[in-house]
């Protein structure tokens, strides 16, 4: 560990003792045991400030209580960890899955104090593979089926209307997009939330937005399908 890595781990102790946040002490338990992990990408202020949003307006339209969560594309479960620090959610369970076999123990340690009471499952699936129906109790991997299924990674997702068959009508949804058409990885952007709305039907919209930023303007959609 180099200086300036102990400078920044003091840093984050003090927070985590200050705030009293489990969230805290995991991201700094996660930095020491996995230093290649890109988690700065994955906690930089772009991805917080969508995260936050994401959270505030699922709890106007969701209200307090929720069951089972599945965040889809879920990478280092930093939205999972959001989500179950939240005070102003009680949520049964989430289980964030993402294709990438290198994700799960990394979301594993910036989950740690919800894996140890069995409220975060890291689950290494492609999404477009996985039955989302809750009949006769469906479970997987151990986790139970989802009531609520979260996916910020649309703009990721070649084979979108592939995935969107296979999630059952009425199913609550928050989903996420963005129009940065110039990164790459980016094989499904869409231009405004019209055309999101459109790739998307739903049955009942709760909420519809967007929040613009440097490089691009990012597009939610809550609402059942």
């Amino acid at each position: 560990m180099t200086r300036s890595d102990e400078f920044y781990q003091v840093i984050l102790e003090g927070l985590a003792d200050y705030l009293g946040n489990d969230f805290v002490a995991d991201v700094l338990e996660t930095i020491i045991r996995f230093p290649d992990a890109e988690l700065h990408y994955a906690l930089n202020k772009n991805q917080i400030a969508s995260k936050t949003w994401l959270i505030d307006e699922f709890r106007r339209a969701n209200g307090r209580r929720v069951g089972t969560v599945y965040v889809l594309g879920g990478w280092y479960g930093v939205l999972a960890a959001m989500l179950l620090n939240d005070r102003r959610l009680d949520i049964d369970g989430v289980v964030s899955v993402d294709i990438d076999p290198a994700c799960a123990a990394v979301a594993g340690a910036v989950n740690r104090s919800h894996a140890e009471t069995a409220r975060f499952t890291a689950l290494t699936a492609d999404m477009c593979d996985l039955d989302y129906r809750r009949v006769e109790g469906g479970r997987h991997h151990g986790a139970a089926a989802p009531d609520v299924i979260i996916n910020t990674s649309c703009e990721h997702l070649g084979r979108f209307d592939d995935w969107y068959a296979r999630v059952p009508d009425g199913m609550f949804q928050v989903l996420q997009s963005n129009d940065y058409f110039d990164c790459d990885e980016h094989v499904n952007c869409v231009a405004d939330i019209e055309a999101f709305k459109r790739q998307a039907p739903m049955a009942e919209t709760l909420y519809e937005g967007e929040m613009k930023r440097k490089r691009y303007t990012r597009f939610m959609l809550i609402g059942r399908k």
